[in-house]
């Protein structure tokens, strides 16, 4: 989709240079990448902010609606339709930071500057967002109509609105989302309101966010006079109680307030062009020592949930001579054939590079598999230099894509190998593209096997490529064992991702955490249920619900790398400006989610699809709608009512209530494709679908299976239909079509007109 959607901008602002702005306006025609530098192409049309573009199907509609110019005539449609870049009038950009999440607002407004005033076109926004961004609403208004998003549970409201296609609202990459509105007139303005939420970085003791907010030339007015004002509005509350300080901003912030534990920054400015560089601000709250805090709220009215908040935050300070945990370490790498190429490759990098991070003292092993299991070594391997160079080796001929996806014989031999460790942190690396059958029973296994382990069991990271995995598996196989899960959905960012779960593992400073003070509430739950260890990598949250009197101290333990223990006592402090459902919502939709899939529990889901419409938070259990509102219907006359009189204000309510609704596709990533891993695709591509002719060929197959004598195999009809060309498709179906109508009336009941429905 990233392709031709890149595709289609390229189109777009070839397009533009038919615009017409005037002799004393005179205009460059935005530059084309070349088309030899595929990927310099890509990286530069998709978008690095958020975007508007005009979805042009009809090019003769292209001009200036202000200022109508003679074009060429131009024949044929735009198919598939191109997309030229809107200019932006005003941008607004406003970031709240709490603890380790950054809520960010983006308001501007945007013209539809290329296509004549008497036509009209659909009208296309994209969301980039930062790190593990996930898209909260959108919010239009265009010339006395309004548009917002809204989330609504699996099976409400089906059929009340009209069903859309995967370019009204989907996903162009796993960090870019795409909305489009229909119909917008050519010269209109445009107000778009956008949130979304991303993760903080984390690196000693340092905070980071980073926006994207890098506008390409081409967006700003080609009207010089017309004022271009750039707003930015920053707060940050740490929510630790602790000093906070400012480290480094990407724009010129001014200092609004500073309290403790908060900051409060603004900028504004004329500008002639827009930001051409993403907001970058850092912040330290760290001392130099583990400390954290509990924040405690009581929910709201309309909170689904009516017990108390709790969420608590451990951070690992900034002491680089703390001692790291003693590591046994085994890498589990699918090597099936749906990873060949790129996955493989990127997986071999990653996983050189995180063999170079081993100590010495450390120990390792390589399991591959695919149908079958192949161990580098029958026992735990030291990492010396020598025995790196020989691993190094045997994943260059042992690393090759091929057979099927068996993830429960290697894993189980993995557990068996750390099961005695002493003295160190056992480590498992999981790394597969493909969903298996059993997973359940592996959650099973594991759970059992882990819980009743010794003082220090094997953690389980786990590590899912694509969107053919189930990564609500591989998410309860972390939780199960206080490990973590990464994922990369989109096939450039495998390396990168893949190298920050090894770097997280290896870098753990506090093991078997516990709060033992919380037995005496009444009801007590927690997310996740098992806490992880605390990396030096990243801050530890814990979030959850209870009932009861909250303990006046608190106390998180656990063991040092030195094996030695520790205690913190944690502070308690109510969080009376910080919106804690919205903070911990996206981390306890996805733990749940998780959960509800192992226990196939409804109850569970149902709590979760009502989580995600409060809270915004996307879910598989609930779906975006576009709700279309008119307010010019307000004003005008009904049909019924007489010339000259007015509308009542009971028909008036009436005619708000009913707004048209667009229903967009599932936009969640579902639990896994077994077809997809046992027919080996690899991920990032589509499964193909049959052209409709042989999809009605197949169905009459599948009913005359029996009437042959089983002769004809419907399998071996949708692979023979696969490898004909157009011609041979198009004489076979009209054969085989006739013969149905002839022979098989049964088959032809629900596909043509001699069936019993007429």
């Amino acid at each position: 989709m990233a392709d031709d959607f890149v595709k289609a901008v390229e189109d777009g602002l070839k397009l533009s240079k038919r615009l017409y702005f005037g002799k004393d306006r005179p205009v460059t025609p935005p530059k084309v990448p070349s088309s030899m530098d595929k990927s310099g192409a890509v990286d530069m049309l998709l978008p690095k902010s958020p975007m508007v573009y005009a979805v042009i199907t009809d090019p003769k509609i292209v001009d200036n609606p202000d200022i109508p110019s003679y074009q060429p005539y131009v024949h044929g449609r735009c198919d598939p339709p191109s997309l030229i870049p809107l200019q932006m009038n005003a941008v607004e950009l406003d970031v709240d930071c709490y603890l380790d999440t950054a809520f960010v607002r983006v308001s501007g407004t945007w013209r539809v500057h290329c296509v004549m005033g008497s036509k009209s076109c659909d009208c296309r926004i994209a969301v980039p967002m930062g790190d593990q961004g996930s898209i909260l609403g959108v919010e239009a208004e265009i010339s006395g109509k309004s548009y917002h998003t809204q989330l609504i549970a699996l099976g409400e409201n089906d059929g009340a609105g009209k069903s859309a296609s995967v370019e009204t609202g989907s996903f162009l990459k796993p960090n870019i989302f795409t909305l489009t509105l229909p119909q917008i007139d050519g010269g209109s303005y445009l107000s778009i309101r956008l949130r979304w939420s991303q993760k903080l970085s984390y690196r000693d003791g340092e905070f980071s966010v980073n926006v994207p907010f890098k506008f390409p030339e081409y967006v700003t007015p080609a009207i010089k006079k017309i004022p271009k004002r750039e707003k930015i509005h920053l707060n940050v509350n740490a929510g630790t109680g602790t000093e906070v300080l400012c480290n480094t901003s990407s724009h010129p912030l001014k200092q609004l307030r500073r309290d403790v534990g908060k900051l409060g920054y603004s900028y504004e400015s004329e500008v002639l062009k827009w930001s051409n560089i993403d907001f970058d601000f850092s912040y330290t709250v760290s001392p130099s020592h583990i400390f954290g805090g509990v924040l405690l709220q009581s929910p709201s009215v309309h909170d689904v949930d009516q017990r108390e908040m709790f969420c608590m935050c451990l951070l690992p300070g900034t002491a680089k001579s703390r001692k790291v945990f003693k590591k046994d370490v085994i890498f589990i790498v699918d090597i099936s054939k749906s990873m060949q190429g790129k996955p493989l490759e990127d997986t071999k990098n990653a996983l050189a590079v995180a063999l170079s991070k081993l100590d010495p003292g450390d120990s390792f092993n390589i399991i591959a598999f695919n149908g079958e299991t192949y161990l580098f070594s029958t026992s735990m391997e030291l990492a010396t230099k020598e025995a790196v160079e020989r691993a190094h080796q045997w994943i260059g001929i042992n690393f090759i894509a091929g057979g099927s996806t068996n993830i429960c014989a290697p894993l189980t031999k993995a557990v068996e190998m750390l099961t005695n460790s002493r003295g160190s942190i056992p480590i498992i690396f999981l790394v597969t593209d493909g969903a298996v059958e059993d997973e359940r029973q592996i959650c099973d296994a594991m759970k059992s096997r882990l819980t009743n382990g010794g003082s220090i069991c094997p953690r389980i990271y786990t590590f899912g490529i694509g969107s053919y995995c189930n990564h609500y598996f591989l998410r309860m196989l972390a939780m199960i064992s206080r490990g973590y899960y990464g994922a990369a959905y989109d096939l450039d960012s495998i390396e990168i991702q893949m190298q920050k779960l090894f770097t997280r593992g290896f870098s753990s400073v506090l093991a078997n955490i516990a709060i033992d003070t919380l037995k005496d509430l009444d009801e007590f739950e927690m997310y996740p249920s098992r806490i992880p260890d605390l990396s030096s990598e990243s801050p530890l949250i814990v979030s959850g619900r209870y009932q009861g009197k909250f303990p006046d101290t608190l106390k998180a333990k656990g063991f040092l790398g030195d094996l030695s223990n520790f205690v913190v006592e944690l502070k308690l402090q109510l969080a009376k400006d910080l919106p804690l459902d919205r903070i911990c919502a996206k981390q306890q939709i996805d733990l749940l989610t998780a959960q509800a899939w192992f226990s196939e529990d409804k109850r569970l889901e149902e709590k979760v699809s009502k989580m995600s419409v409060q809270t915004g938070v996307l879910c598989e259990y609930t779906r975006m709608i576009i709700v279309e509102t008119d307010e010019r219907n307000n004003a005008s006359e009904s049909p019924g009512t007489k010339k000259g009189s007015k509308k009542s204000d009971h028909q008036k309510i009436l005619d708000s209530e009913v707004p048209k609704t667009i229903m967009l596709q599932n936009l969640g990533i579902g639990f896994g494709d077994l077809t997809a891993t046992a027919e080996n695709f690899p991920p990032g591509s589509e499964i193909p679908k049959l052209p409709e002719v042989a999809e009605i060929f197949v169905k009459a197959a599948s009913n005359c299976c029996s009437t042959l004598g089983n002769k004809c195999c419907c399998l071996c009809c949708i692979e023979c239909c696969n490898k004909l060309n157009d011609q041979c498709v198009i004489v076979l179906t009209q054969l085989c079509t006739a013969l149905a109508c002839f022979g098989c009336f049964e088959c032809c009941s629900n596909l043509c007109c001699c069936g019993q429905d007429g």
